[in-house]
């Protein structure tokens, strides 16, 4: 491993976040002698980033622990184009009021990661709209649109993933490579960002930025990208049988999101650790070299730590004595989803959709199916079994891991 001069370098290497560097020793260089401002860009399609997008924003805590400047850049104008990078189809649209609203919704989960203000380290968020939706059609077109080719265009792997599959291709869409490109010649210009930071699928959208900033303005900023976060069976970060892992608290509940790191696979223990969590290197090294029964202790101490940074030490301290008392003492805890019957019964199929345990209706027959749904402690083989809710909570499971409470309404 190239040993790097920098704090910033230094870090990002030592805990798994460097996939791929443009200039490694221009960016070690300026990272040793000035405040380097970074950039991720975050498109505004739900309420909540999820956990997919957790390893950019831990990312850009590194950048600020390591003593530079983090930027997030909120896509309040590419959200209306849509970005086609790993997509089979056009997404949705969402109008200005759908997009502000989800801007406004997202900075609650960054406030946790990331200390704003206006000093030199401080982080700030902007909104790629102030300036994308200010752009002259034809003006834009002259000065930016000649420097990109159709023939390199159409070579990347998210346009060529379309039309191989013959999807269809907005010409909406083929736009969003270059306004992101874009986004970096007015960062650079705006707030002198020297740096993109992003997953391996936007290595090419980075070079396609850092090469425009130079073209035009003849000044040198750099990329770096994460490898690809997956599971040890193959996995993409982030997806669940159960949907997605939502970093909102009105989206998901803490309980439910300490579950998630507490059912890391064995082998993502230590991986996990560097990438989501603050713990030093050498309690990490300790944890994951624990064998057998002893590193479902590792995966607590992760769920706690990881959870505390997104939901705060109080919600991670909660879910983890929830957690406790149904596992270990076979109670119900108090953190745990609920809903509210009205009437005094619910049907099974219901209750497992209404408490988030499933994502439908067919999920939940199939889970009865094979066996895996239990009230309080026994197993449900009826699919249309009434249960009836009286003063005290009816546990419901699905699975071993996903438990609910019935409370009449």
């Amino acid at each position: 491993m190239t040993e790097h001069k920098s704090d910033l370098l230094r870090l990002l290497a030592s805990r798994g976040y460097i996939h791929q560097l443009t200039d490694a020793a221009g960016l070690d260089a300026l990272a040793s002698k000035q405040v380097v401002p970074g950039y991720i860009g975050f498109d505004a399609t739900a309420p909540s980033l999820h956990i997919g997008s957790l390893v950019q924003i831990m990312m850009l805590r590194r950048l600020q622990q390591a003593g530079h400047k983090p930027i997030v850049v909120m896509g309040g104008g590419t959200t209306k184009v849509g970005d086609p990078s790993g997509k089979d189809e056009s997404r949705k649209l969402l109008d200005d009021a759908g997009i502000a609203a989800n801007i406004a919704s997202i900075r609650r989960a960054f406030e946790r990661f990331l200390v704003f203000g206006n000093g030199p380290t401080d982080a700030i968020m902007v909104d790629n709209a102030e300036w994308l939706d200010a752009l002259d059609y034809i003006p834009f077109l002259r000065d930016v649109g000649r420097h990109f080719t159709i023939n390199r265009m159409l070579a990347f792997d998210s346009v060529k993933l379309r039309l191989d599959r013959e999807q269809p291709l907005t010409f909406l869409e083929f736009n969003y490579m270059i306004l992101q490109a874009y986004d970096f010649l007015e960062l650079s210009r705006r707030v002198g960002c020297r740096l993109q930071l992003g997953g391996s699928d936007q290595w090419g959208n980075i070079v396609n930025g850092i090469e425009l900033t130079r073209r035009i303005d003849g000044v040198e900023v750099f990329g770096l990208t994460t490898p690809l976060i997956t599971t040890a069976d193959g996995a993409k970060m982030g997806k669940t049988a159960s949907g997605a892992v939502w970093l909102n608290e009105d989206q998901l509940s803490a309980y439910d999101y300490w579950q998630f790191w507490r059912n890391t696979d064995d082998r993502d223990v230590g991986r996990f650790l560097k990438l989501f969590t603050d713990l030093p290197l050498d309690d990490i090294a300790r944890l994951e070299a624990l064998q057998g029964a002893e590193i479902n202790e590792a995966k607590k101490i992760l769920a706690d730590a990881a959870t505390s940074l997104c939901r705060g030490e109080e919600a991670a301290a909660e879910a983890a004595e929830t957690a406790r008392r149904t596992f270990e003492e076979g109670r119900a805890g108090d953190s745990l989803p609920t809903l509210p019957v009205s009437g005094g019964t619910i049907l099974i199929v219901d209750a497992l959709v209404g408490l988030g345990l499933c994502a439908s209706k067919g999920e939940a027959r199939r889970l009865i199916k094979g066996g895996g749904a239990r009230v309080g402690a026994d197993k449900v083989t009826d699919e249309t079994l009434a249960i009836s809710v009286g003063a005290e909570p009816v546990r419901i499971a699905a699975g071993k891991k996903h438990h609910g409470l019935l409370i009449a309404g």
